[in-house]
């Protein structure tokens, strides 16, 4: 019997309120620096943070390959960092096939991760990228262009051609399980009356305005994996992913809190749009 893919809504902590202009870097609690497009690996406390939460549930991938697109991320750096570290200190066995537009650039920018023995680089576009040979039992299909990089038409196609590229792949190759990496942009604005978004809200962004091209390719791809969880046997999980803090997190692109901390570390006046009275919570990445 084939179940539909589950989604998770990733829970959000770490209280940030924007009603104060003064605010400054927030403390980080291993007392590092939140940095963008830096290529030093994670703290190693973080990393251990992560092993010691999940060291039970890595077993099952002992001596497995994982596909995973979108590597070069915020989540895809976190994950691959952590999948390293972890294969290293429990010596899993597994590997990770990563594809990368620019497999040369990856490894420039973080050379930590390309000379890792466990990770090899594909070079492709998502929407189009050869299919390696070898057999899988995990794809991640991390990959996603930026809301701002990209016009909204062009931006929608390579949602939807990469989500359907990836799919065909993983059901080519016999995968077990498939995880997408979804954003909270599906669920649109949230109303003013709900201090809480709840898995059963059916709320969405505005699908006739350009700028919600990247919410509606989240929830297009959500709908392609959904479709293929009742046709194949592959098993699939969302994750509604949203709000997070953390090194690798752009300080110059549209995500608030990387603004904010960018602003204060160029000395400049932290810069507010709207009323200030918002409040929203974050999630620190090895959490």
């Amino acid at each position: 019997m084939h179940k539909p893919a589950k989604s998770v809504n990733i829970t959000r902590h770490v209280e940030f309120s924007m009603s104060h202009q003064d605010e400054t870097v927030p403390r980080q609690r291993r007392h590092r620096v939140i940095y963008a497009g830096c290529v030093n690996p994670l703290p190693i406390e973080d990393l251990e943070h992560i092993l010691i939460h999940t060291r039970p549930l890595w077993d099952e991938a002992r001596g497995q390959r994982i596909f995973l697109s979108g590597g070069t991320g915020f989540f895809g750096a976190w994950l691959l960092e952590s999948l390293a570290h972890c294969n290293r200190r429990l010596n899993l066995g597994l590997s990770a096939t990563v594809l990368s537009r620019d497999a040369k650039a990856f490894a420039n920018r973080m050379p930590h991760l390309g000379c890792e023995p466990c990770i090899q680089l594909l070079q492709g576009d998502v929407c189009s990228f050869e299919f390696p040979k070898l057999e899988f039992e995990y794809v991640i299909h991390a990959a996603a262009p930026t809301s701002s990089a990209l016009k909204p038409l062009e931006l929608l196609a390579t949602m939807i051609d990469g989500t359907a590229r990836v799919l065909s792949f993983a059901q080519a190759r016999g995968v077990n399980r498939f995880l997408f990496t979804s954003s909270g942009a599906v669920y649109g604005s949230q109303p003013n009356d709900l201090t809480h978004i709840p898995e059963e809200y059916r709320g969405g962004p505005d699908w006739l305005n350009p700028q919600s091209a990247y919410a509606e390719g989240k929830r297009v791809s959500e709908l392609m994996c959904s479709a293929y969880a009742q046709e194949s046997d592959i098993q699939f999980a969302i994750a509604r992913c949203f709000a997070f803090v953390g090194p690798h997190l752009p300080l110059d692109q549209h995500f608030a809190i990387g603004n904010f901390i960018g602003d204060a570390l160029a000395g400049r006046t932290v810069r507010i749009r709207g009323d200030g009275t918002p409040l929203r919570s974050y999630l620190y990445s090895a959490d």
